[in-house]
């Protein structure tokens, strides 16, 4: 029995003492890798395959996250192209005796599907059924021709330095 392609997923935990930084927060590289198993999670369950991250843009850290309080990973696939999928996660945080919760993050995370040979393989579609959909992918969209832009400028970059 097929089922259908799972479009987001959650993670929660509690940041730990081993993810604390120098000020005393926690480290925004700790953050970072919990951006990326989210949406690694989020493609292989939209998928049914291994993923691999091809592109991560625009983290946003909102506000810090302390030791303590519980992380929440919300992934959700924004957009499909052939072999690839924006996949959106925001980090929300709260202290577990409070049900007060904050945003602390954002990124949008480009993975591409792979076979077995480890080659790009076509994704199941998804198509927006509403006006949040369709604003999610959208959104998808424009940040795609951002990253062609930045791409444009980094070659111009490199030329001018002769790499």
């Amino acid at each position: 029995m097929k089922s259908e392609p799972t479009r987001s997923v959650t993670l929660r935990f509690l940041a730990e003492p081993t993810d604390v930084n120098f000020g005393g927060k926690v480290h925004g590289g700790a953050v970072m890798k919990w951006l990326d198993q989210a949406g690694y999670t989020c493609a292989a369950g939209w998928t049914g395959r291994y993923c691999v991250t091809v592109y991560v843009g625009g983290i946003h850290f909102l506000r810090p996250i302390q030791v303590g309080e519980v992380v929440e990973l919300k992934a959700l696939v924004i957009y499909t192209g052939t072999t690839s999928m924006h996949i959106a996660v925001d980090v929300w945080a709260h202290n577990p005796r409070s049900p007060a919760r904050f945003r602390a993050g954002h990124c949008v995370i480009v993975f591409v599907a792979l076979d077995d040979d480890r080659k790009p393989m076509p994704v199941p579609p998804w198509k927006p059924e509403s006006d949040v959909d369709r604003a999610l992918e959208e959104y998808a969209l424009r940040l795609a021709e951002l990253r062609k832009e930045v791409d444009a400028e980094m070659d111009k970059r490199l030329a001018l330095l002769g790499e």
